[in-house]
């Protein structure tokens, strides 16, 4: 991996987990989530206005990932109801990296290194030495853990199809521009029946300030990421972007009150080992 790529998906994993606490911390969960997601839109539309549209190919790609962000998207935003930011992101973005790269070698003909195996189990490990931090109250959150495993699954199932897909359609930019565009259109459908009226608050007070700047912020991550992926091998990028952790940690604690411990910095360090092994590695 470059040292350009390796830096531009550090700065994802900033942007990341900035939108992240964004959602997290609005006091209405449900519409922080929308005013992200459908803040994608008008970002969307201006890629989608002065690049190539992705190849026809890749539209089957498009279509799969928009079904799996959209399933990623609505676990998020549940996990995010019952557990701090500080569990629920490091244990959600955890699964995604050993997926793909088991699916990736096994299946895809990816070839790593026995470094960027360690490198990868390493990120790994201290992402989910997470599920063992207890929350604000002191207990262990179940249900926010189990909600989080499931998210991370949806994760590394459109981290392959989105993978693959950017490759195929010869621009990654417009490719996540048409895929953000439609699945802003999918979760504003699913808002309408879950929750009316929630739409109609997207331009007022706090959710204005999401739509705009966490719609900004998680559309130039995943735009980053997805860029990263016709560049690099898709293990390598996945891993990385989850030294987000580490940023994650930081706002959690700094700006949102979250409870700092032995635990959480610990996880944090064997991350950031992990993403040194990854960077000190050939390729």
């Amino acid at each position: 991996m470059s040292l350009t790529v390796f830096l531009a998906v550090l700065l994802a994993a900033a942007l990341h987990a900035g939108w992240n606490a964004l959602a997290k911390g609005g006091a209405d969960k449900e519409l922080s989530m929308a005013a992200v997601v459908i803040g994608h839109a008008p970002l969307g539309l201006l890629v989608l206005a002065v690049a190539p549209w992705p190849e026809w190919e890749a539209w089957p790609f498009v279509l799969l990932s928009m079904g799996l962000h959209f399933g990623y998207q609505v676990f998020l935003m549940n996990a995010y109801r019952v557990g701090d930011l500080t569990q629920v992101y490091p244990i959600a973005r955890g699964t995604g990296p050993l997926i793909v790269a088991l699916v990736t070698t096994g299946l895809m003909g990816a070839h790593l290194s026995g470094q960027e195996w360690l490198a990868i189990c390493v990120i790994t490990a201290g992402l989910f030495s997470l599920a063992l931090v207890r929350g604000r109250d002191g207990l262990r959150n179940r249900a926010a853990t189990a909600l989080a495993l499931v998210t991370g699954a949806f994760i590394a199932c459109y981290s392959l199809s989105d993978g693959v897909g950017a490759r195929v359609a010869g621009t990654p930019w417009s490719y996540f521009a048409m895929l953000s565009v439609l699945n802003s259109v999918v979760f504003a459908g699913f808002m309408v029946w879950w929750r009316p009226g929630v739409l109609s608050r997207l331009a007022r007070g706090e959710a204005r300030r999401t739509f705009w700047m966490g719609g900004a912020a998680s559309f130039a991550a995943y735009s980053i990421v997805v860029w990263a992926f016709t560049q690099a091998p898709l293990a390598l990028v996945t891993a990385l972007r989850e030294t987000s952790i580490v940023f994650a940690l930081l706002i959690g604690v700094g700006l949102m009150g979250e409870r700092l411990n032995l635990g959480k910095v610990f996880s944090t360090f064997v991350t950031l080992a992990g993403a040194a092994l990854l960077r000190l590695g050939k390729g």
